[in-house]
């Protein structure tokens, strides 16, 4: 008993020893992936502009709105990539606003209430009021003021969550478009030409040059005659440092492993249809048939004009007997047989009216009437049609379709297909001239068929697919080849491994930044991006599942935010050292006091002219015959090279010498000229000052650091 009493308490003790060790490394690795809940260090900022934080809960919040809004408008909720496309969209968004109203504040720019009132209770393009169908009148087309007052009082009265989605909604964008405009209008306002530029620029205009000259191209010297080393790249970059700027990033390589369907996946699936093709032409109800064998194209009792048939079986759907079955064939991923079943002839477009008894509101949902209320109030307009009541009339009356309703209910001319199946299918199978009653998804339609066009042939055929889906085997296979390549802890080992196995590396086009979501091709590659900005120099990945295949990266290059390093800066300039190089060897030759004549007998090139023609003014943009050369235009408005040649000029394609032979004056040019002139310059004035955000923003201390919570 005392043994045992002595290895409890000597085992409690290790216990203990265990467990605070245990609690102190998790302690230390929470810390390490970003702050220590339990001592409260977790940051809940997502970011920072000028010392405005930007909370998290504040930033989730307005993205959940955002989200919400999308379900609204397309039925689904975003994920994967459309959730990070919306929170880059409300991170730049906030961004905007903290430095665009900061400084509109110390302008006096405001957007008041009573402003924001005034827009809501106006037919101005920018009232979002304008958006919703039930706050306009129905006959006008313009703002109801009445149910835009209510609106606008019931908003008054919101609250919590729901004041703050109108808000994020109606009131903030409106706030940042109309506060936008007035400091748009501002800057504009201040564009200013004064009379001694007018002046200027007039003279300058009308003022031309007649050189002549020797061209050196720089071709005259061979690439490979001429080295340019990182120590030149550096020092140029050095002199130019706004030029090579960089941002924070990483520069990666992949290698991939394609989970996608293999050429046996695909023999099995077509085999599976072979199997059933019998059973499926024999069948007598293909709408059962299909469902039973769980197709992924549902069946559709409707028929289809071979128009809209896929290219695939177009042709020889339209010469196969009833009761046939084509295939299997692929088509968009998937194994199809195609049956049949019947054909008949079909208008290509029809003109219809309608009246909309709706039961929901589409903008909102909410209840409009009970159903059994409108398919009763649509039997009795369409027996008062039937016994000779205006259609139009009618429509205006009580359609709640606010599209068609203000012209008598008249659709126009649409295509097969177009409107929803119950709808389509009255239109263009019943004759011109029918009239009837319809239910649909919106509600009840009373329904006038006006006539109809191009009658053809149409198709009603039962499909039953199957995706070509990858096996179990296939993915497995992928996975293990994927684990192997990411056993190579170094980017050498890797390269070799690939080349190896007849593998490749892809390098990622860019500068990889930390809040990115997509790297390269690679879409919805967010764990991907946060494991690089973890990883060191030459680290490889493990497997990372992206779409359908395994990425395995291999980091390339660092790159600290500052300035580019010789190997990045290198495209950016090497031509322009290298030319400048080129330039010295042709100075050198060409000797110390080089004539027009001497320059053209050294490299073989003629004595050219430039000006005759009186296009070499100050304000060109190209010397005819020669290109963009600036520094040659503005030397040959230098009138001391009228007695002299010109020292060598580094043009942008070669060196040049000059010899002005005249500067004259062309003819003042006309009063319409010169307003046309006046207005193009303000313009571009004006052109100049669309950058302000731009500008604002990279005066601003912007701290971004969403990559800690996402």
């Amino acid at each position: 008993m005392q043994i045992i009493q002595s290895i409890r308490e000597k085992g409690a003790a290790i216990v203990i020893v265990v467990i605070a060790l245990s609690l102190i490394g998790f302690i230390l690795m929470d810390a390490k992936q970003g702050g220590s809940r339990l001592f409260g260090s977790f940051s809940t900022q997502v970011g920072n502009v000028n010392g405005q934080e930007i909370e998290l809960s504040e930033f989730n919040k307005k993205v959940k709105t955002a989200e919400d809004l999308q379900e609204q408008r397309t039925g689904q909720r975003p994920g994967g990539m459309q959730t990070y496309q919306l929170r880059e969209q409300m991170w730049n968004q906030i961004v905007a606003e903290k430095i665009f109203f900061a400084e509109s504040k110390k302008l006096g720019i405001d957007f008041t209430a009573k402003e924001l009132s005034y827009i809501l209770l106006s037919n101005d393009p920018s009232n979002p009021f304008l958006q919703e169908q039930s706050l306009k009148d129905s006959i006008t087309g313009r703002l109801d003021i009445k149910k835009a007052q209510d609106a606008l009082n019931n908003i008054k009265k919101l609250k919590g969550e729901q004041r703050e989605a109108v808000n994020s909604q109606i009131v903030d964008p409106l706030k940042l478009n109309k506060t936008v405009s007035k400091y748009s209008a501002l800057l504009n306002g201040a564009a200013y030409y004064p009379s001694w530029m007018k002046e200027k620029d007039a003279a300058d205009n009308i003022v031309f040059s007649n050189i002549f000259f020797v061209s050196v191209p720089y071709s005259e010297i061979s690439d490979s005659a001429v080295k340019v080393t990182d120590e030149d790249v550096n020092d140029y970059v050095n002199k130019n440092k706004d030029l090579f700027k960089q941002e924070a990033g990483r520069n990666i390589s992949y290698v991939a492993f394609s989970q996608l369907p293999s050429k046996e996946d695909s023999a099995k699936t077509k085999e599976i249809l072979d199997f059933i093709k019998p059973a499926f032409e024999t069948d007598s109800n293909a709408k059962v048939f299909v469902a039973r064998n769980s197709s992924t194209i549902d069946f559709k009792d409707e028929y289809i004009q071979k128009s809209k048939l896929s290219s695939v079986i177009a042709d020889t759907i339209s010469k196969l007997a009833f009761g046939s079955v084509y295939g299997p064939y692929v088509d968009n991923g998937s194994y199809i047989l195609a049956k049949v079943l019947s054909t008949k002839q079909i208008p290509d477009s029809v003109k219809a009216r309608h009246i909309l008894i709706g039961v929901n509101d589409p903008q909102t949902g909410q209840q409009l009437r009970l159903d059994s209320s409108a398919k009763k109030l649509a039997d009795s307009i369409y027996d008062a049609i039937l016994k000779g009541a205006d259609f139009t009339q009618m429509a205006l009356m009580y359609s709640t379709d606010q599209g068609s309703k203000i012209k008598g209910g008249d659709l126009g001319t649409f295509a097969y297909g177009t409107m929803v199946s119950e709808f389509n299918e009255f239109c263009f199978t019943k004759t011109a001239g029918s009239k009837g009653v319809v239910k649909t998804q919106f509600g009840y339609h009373v329904i006038d068929v006006i006539s109809q066009k191009d009658p053809k042939n149409a198709y009603k055929i039962a499909f039953l697919a199957k995706d070509i889906i990858a096996s179990d085997l296939t993915i497995n296979k992928a996975s293990i080849e994927a684990t192997k390549a990411s056993g190579e802890k170094t980017k050498a080992s890797l390269e070799k491994y690939v080349a190896k196995n007849g593998l490749s590396l892809t390098a990622v086009p860019g500068l990889i930044k930390e809040n990115d979501y997509s790297v390269g091709v690679l879409q919805d590659a967010r764990s991907l991006i946060r494991w690089v900005f973890e990883a060191k120099k030459d680290d490889v990945s493990e497997p990372f599942s992206i779409a359908d295949q395994f990425v395995v990266a291999v980091v390339d290059k660092i790159n600290e935010k500052g300035v580019q390093d010789a190997a990045t800066a290198r495209s950016g300039c090497e031509v322009i050292i290298r030319n400048k190089k080129k330039a010295d060897i042709i100075k050198k030759k060409l000797g110390s006091n080089p004539t027009l004549e001497s320059a053209s007998a050294a490299y073989g090139k003629s004595i050219q002219n430039a000006g005759a023609d009186s296009t070499l003014t100050y304000t060109s943009q190209i010397i005819n015959g020669v290109g963009m050369e600036a520094k040659v235009i503005g030397a040959s408005f230098n009138k001391s090279f009228q007695s002299k040649v010109s020292p060598c000029i580094e043009g942008n394609s070669g060196v040049y010498l000059i010899k002005v032979n005249s500067i004259q004056n062309k003819p003042a040019e006309s009063p319409e000229t010169v307003a046309a002139n006046t207005s193009s310059k303000l313009g571009s004035i004006r052109g100049q000052m669309n950058g302000w955000y731009e500008g604002l923003k990279k005066q601003a201390d912007i701290e971004d650091n969403r990559s800690k919570h996402f």
